[in-house]
């Protein structure tokens, strides 16, 4: 009697595995396509803060690669400028917006996950309806109450209007919603009360939508512009975009290398995040259900 042999197992994949020679060319091509657009800017911009004086970062005479490189523009900005005054105060801000997104946001979308209650449905159409209006229309009103409210010139004043966002709380509806009902019940069956199933059950299971969260608020209160630039006045009370800002002012002695340093120093902490997040920052809103 014989028996069959097993195969060895493959340990590196086909090629028909990701489809032809020629379709898998094209996709990384569209990728890397992708890629230009999204870093490349990033990129030239880097290598421009790099350049010394003598070196063109606009013209026929500029060159991508800078030829004698030099963080005399970096120097200089730490010179001119307080940046750990407006690095302090944009912390400040992003804590702020972050803390107070989580609370509401996570609270507010697992309560609009809830059937049962009167007014559910009107307070949904009242948040989507909110998203449909520019923050520019709103933009008066909202300086009048925060005027009325002694917050002009304060971080606070940053902070306030966004302190909790409407795609966030619907966000967190959805991923609360994707929770399958035998989860809660069996903890209902087990004595857990309506806050313990919140933060055991519901919490654990939308970790993926809590990071995304996360990374949005940190990047809308990390990048705004607009509004620090209406509300603030005083050096003192800068966040760190508002005040590089300031570098492409005569002032200043305009120079093209410090501005494009300054700009790649507003950006590295979203990098520097979205490096430690990126491996949770895919997974699904079940990915922690059975994590109690």
């Amino acid at each position: 009697m014989t028996t069959a042999v097993e195969k060895p197992r493959r340990l590196l994949p086909r090629w028909r595995d990701y489809g032809r020679p020629r379709e898998l060319v094209v996709r990384y091509l569209l990728l890397l396509f992708v890629l230009g657009i999204t870093v490349g800017p990033l990129v030239w911009q880097l290598l421009a803060s790099l350049k010394s004086t003598s070196e063109d970062v606009f013209g026929s005479n500029a060159t991508l690669l800078p030829h004698h490189p030099t963080l005399r523009a970096y120097r200089q900005i730490f010179e001119q400028v307080p940046v750990a005054t407006y690095i302090r105060n944009s912390v400040i801000v992003v804590v702020l917006s972050i803390g107070s997104q989580l609370l509401f946001s996570t609270t507010a979308g697992y309560m609009l996950s809830k059937p049962g209650w009167k007014g559910r449905k009107a307070v949904w159409v009242v948040l989507v309806a909110s998203m449909m209006f520019p923050f520019e229309s709103i933009m008066v009103s909202l300086f009048l109450s925060i005027r009325d409210l002694g917050l002009v010139d304060s971080v606070v004043g940053v902070w306030l209007p966004g302190f909790v966002g409407a795609i966030n709380v619907l966000l967190m509806r959805g991923a609360f919603l994707a929770v399958p009902r035998e989860i809660e019940d069996s903890g209902m069956l087990d004595g857990a009360n309506e806050w313990q199933r919140f933060r055991y059950l519901y919490l654990p299971s939308a970790w993926g939508a809590i990071l995304v969260v996360v990374i949005n608020t940190f990047i809308s209160a990390w990048d705004d512009f607009l509004w620090p630039l209406i509300v603030l006045r005083s050096e003192d009370h800068m966040t760190l975009t508002l005040g590089l800002s300031r570098l492409q002012s005569s002032s200043f002695g305009y120079d093209q290398r410090v501005v494009m340093a300054g700009s790649v120093i507003s950006v590295i902490p979203v990098l520097v995040l979205f490096v430690i997040t990126q491996r949770w920052f895919y997974k699904g809103v079940s990915a922690g259900a059975v994590k109690l």
